[in-house]
């Protein structure tokens, strides 16, 4: 079979009128590209990840994989791994019959301000660029496409869709465009997504960097994709270098572009330049008849489990550790996992970014089955982060949940039987003439007390609980708001005795509102609680009885989703009061920060131990037992600064002034501005602790590599991530202080010795000017150690061998 190289683009483009190549620009669903059967042309299926495989329609029908976020993947510094889970997620592209996953997402963590940083890997351009590679190169070694988003710097989510984002051309080529560089070039993704937001003055769908660097200076040959809903202007776009625009079909690129090409206003040179690149993508995914790929095996959730428990602890960051871990287990009687995150666990981030969990391990069930047997684990909330319910866990469901898709009149149009009780539907894949839904399922709690169990989603809800209607609510808003949809929906409730293990028996009817082209409806519970008071009073007791208290903080969607930034890094609710009131009764205090990006720990010299999990996936609970009893090392590095408090976080602007926001701060983000600054963090970027100790012996370096001696200096095995810095005293240019040059993962034995060599890459120790790249010749300093802040070993090089 010939490979997608050797593919005639230009006889099979041949075969194409005017109106077929327009056609094929745009896709023909939320998911879908056009087919073309007379070529041989198939439709592709493209999927959200980055951290699973939603799939391309009915997504509930089949749970997927969940892994850590970006920002824990990004936590592990390990190529290695993100390479492996590149190939679970293709295994998964299989099982679900999606063609590309759109991912990894690359923009940097420009403040920790940005609503989406959770899904997006770090505030380094190197360290977001290797890993990205790794991650591309696993999808698509297996026959399934990626794609590195969102081009380019769509670094905050206030006014995403308007903002022009001013940034200078060197700040924009070393920082903000390096990820991608170094993905197109190292990796060869098949798709780039083009961001909502605009860069000097053009929307990117619009802009010229869609030509240069990126389709001529890099030489990427794959297919740039608008983000959906991103094609604002149809012919300015279809003079640019975008390639297809999503979701479809799209109007303005169909009879108008049409009309656009025959008056020529739009070249057919550039129509067909598109059509050419839709085509290679489709040889190289097996979507072209004679073109076959070979596939991974279908994934199966059971299968990924390994590797999703693996990539949480990996991501794990130790922050600190006065010796309370690893918890010896034969010693341990009772332990108490509390927080509002011990049994509402917070496995993903919220937007697109989300796929329908199989089951998540709580915090709370993680420890209590690794201690069967050994130890009392037990629970309390402490206090709550919001008066929301939260969507019923699937281990709370009883049986399957039954859609029926009815008309207006309440006939049945279709069945289904999914996994969740949490549907979000496209109405464009609603059957045809449905009008409502009904959604029969049972509830099953796990403890004694008044619940209250509703539902969220705009429209009209209906709720029968053991077949005696106990609301019915309608809420249609005056306009259509995505956000509202996904984060902040209309909640209706009720309030019920409950006995632990009772089955009750569930049906909600709804209408969705008239206006959107999306719902997301579904029961959702509320656990028994007492009074604020009374809740942490109760957790404080069960704290003061116990050998450790582990509590479990974090953020919740309300604060930390795609779709709107931060205003505060401050935890929600009475979080810090909860923590410093248990570390109070119990020095052996250990807190788990369940959060995707940083947030103020203003207690964090006053615990025993601090944990960041971020959202972890799937295997949370079980991966955070792995960690706390030693059977692994949490493996994770902070691949973010972490402000002692918003008022001290160097770069806070999000929100655009006249639409437009500016870069001032330019080189100086993350680590680089608390360097520039003569500043302190709570910890810098790269900081993060093993079970075992570690002592830097010397550095040395040549043209390309620095090799670091360093010293297990412990008594356990244990892993470190040798990173190395440049500096360049008495520059010409304004530079950083110090800017990342390269890293390595490594392992050693207690008492062992390693030379680890470290990759410098050219790319590091330029810098652009008007004339382009350029290395300054004179001495570099090379620094290692542990963190941005800690480097005890330096060695110097001349420039001119870089």
């Amino acid at each position: 079979m010939a490979s997608h190289l050797d593919v005639d683009l230009d006889g099979l483009l041949g075969k194409l009128d005017l109106e077929t190549k327009v056609r094929l620009l745009s896709g023909a669903g939320a998911w879908t590209l056009e087919a073309v059967p007379e070529i041989g042309l198939r439709s592709i299926t493209v999927s959200d990840g980055p951290v699973g495989v939603r799939g391309g329609t009915d997504t509930e029908l089949e749970p997927s994989a969940a892994l850590p976020s970006g920002s824990g993947m990004a936590a592990s510094w390990d190529e290695d791994l993100l390479r492996r889970i590149g190939g679970l997620l293709a295994g998964e592209a299989v099982r679900k019959g999606v063609d590309v996953v759109l991912g990894p997402t690359i923009n940097l963590h420009r403040t920790p301000l940005g609503g989406r940083h959770f899904e997006c890997m770090s505030e380094d351009p190197l360290l977001s660029g290797r890993l990205a590679t790794a991650y591309v190169r696993g999808v698509q070694e297996h026959g399934i496409g990626a794609c590195p988003k969102h081009y380019v710097a769509n670094d905050a989510e206030t006014d995403r869709m308007s903002v022009d984002n001013r940034v200078d051309e060197r700040t924009l080529r070393e920082l903000y465009l390096a990820p991608f560089e170094q993905v197109v070039e190292d990796a060869d993704p098949w798709m780039v997504m083009a961001a909502y937001n605009g860069v000097n003055g053009a929307p990117l769908t619009e802009n010229d960097l869609l030509t240069e660097p990126l389709k001529g200076e890099w030489g990427f040959d794959g297919v740039v994709v608008s983000d959906w809903g991103a094609t604002y202007h149809g012919e300015p776009a279809a003079r640019a270098a975008l390639d297809l625009t999503m979701p479809g079909p799209e109007p303005q690129w169909r009879e108008p572009l049409v009309e656009a090409v025959r008056a020529g206003r739009v070249p057919e040179a550039a129509i067909d330049a598109k059509v050419r690149r839709l085509l290679l993508l489709a040889a190289r995914t097996g979507a072209l008849e004679g073109f076959e790929t070979t596939k991974p095996e279908t994934g199966r959730i059971e299968d990924a489990a390994p590797l999703a428990r693996e990539a949480a602890a990996s991501a794990a960051v130790l922050l600190r550790n006065d010796g309370v871990l690893p918890l010896a287990a034969d010693t341990l009687h009772k332990v108490a996992v509390l927080g509002p995150g011990a049994k509402d666990a917070r496995a993903l981030g919220g937007g697109s970014a989300s796929v329908p969990l199989p089951y998540v391990v709580t915090p709370f069930a993680g420890l209590r089955d690794a201690l069967a047997g050994r130890a009392e684990v037990v629970t309390a909330v402490g206090t709550l982060l919001s008066d929301k319910l939260r969507p019923v866990r699937a281990d709370e469901l009883t049986g399957p949940v039954l859609l029926r898709w009815v008309d207006a009149e309440g006939t049945t149009l279709a069945e289904q039987a999914v996994g969740t009780a949490m549907i979000i539907r496209l109405l464009h894949d609603v059957p045809e003439g449905a009008a409502g839904l009904e959604i029969r399922t049972a509830f099953t709690p796990d403890e004694d007390g008044e619940w209250r169990v509703g539902v969220a989603g705009p429209g009209r809800c209906a709720l029968e609980l053991d077949g005696v209607p106990v609301l019915d609510e309608t809420v249609e808003p005056a306009e259509f708001d995505i956000h509202q949809v996904f984060a902040q929906p209309p909640q209706h409730a009720t309030s019920r005795e409950l006995r632990a293990g009772r089955r009750v028996d569930v049906v909600l009817r709804y209408r969705w509102p008239a206006n959107g082209f999306i719902f997301r409806v579904g029961l959702v519970v509320g656990p028994p609680v007492a009074g604020p008071d009374e809740e942490l009073a109760r957790a404080v007791e069960l704290a003061r009885s116990s050998d450790v208290a582990v509590v479990v903080v974090g953020t919740s969607e309300d604060v930390e989703s795609e779709g709107f930034d931060r205003t505060s890094l401050a935890l929600p609710g009475r979080q810090d009061e909860l923590v410093r009131a248990v570390a109070a009764v119990n020095p052996r205090t250990v807190v788990v920060v369940n959060a995707g990006a940083p947030v103020e720990l203003p207690w964090r010299d006053e615990v025993a131990a601090v944990l960041v999990s971020w959202f972890p996936g799937m295997e949370f609970g079980n991966a955070l037992a792995d960690v706390l009893l030693g059977v692994v090392e949490p493996g994770g590095r902070l691949p973010t600064t972490w402000p002692t408090a918003l008022a001290a976080a160097p770069v806070t602007t999000t929100t655009p002034t006249e639409g437009r926001l500016e870069y001032t701060e330019g080189l100086h983000i993350g680590h680089r501005a608390y360097l520039r600054d003569g500043a302190t963090p709570a910890f810098w970027f790269g900081h993060g602790l093993g079970y075992t100790t570690w002592e830097w012996q010397s550095i040395e370096a040549d043209a390309t590599t620095a090799t670091v001696r360093v010293k297990n200096t412990g008594d356990r095995r244990g892993k470190q991530v040798v990173q190395v810095y440049a500096s360049r005293p008495g520059s010409a240019v304004e530079r950083p202080v110090q800017w990342l040059a390269g890293f390595a993962v490594v392992t050693a034995d207690a008492g062992e010795t390693v030379d680890v060599p470290v990759e410098i890459a050219t790319r590091t120790m330029r810098h652009w000017t008007d004339d382009g790249w350029a290395v300054e010749r004179g001495p570099f300093v090379l620094s290692s150690g542990p963190s941005a802040g800690e480097l005890p070993v330096s060695t110097t090089f001349e420039g001119e061998q870089a």
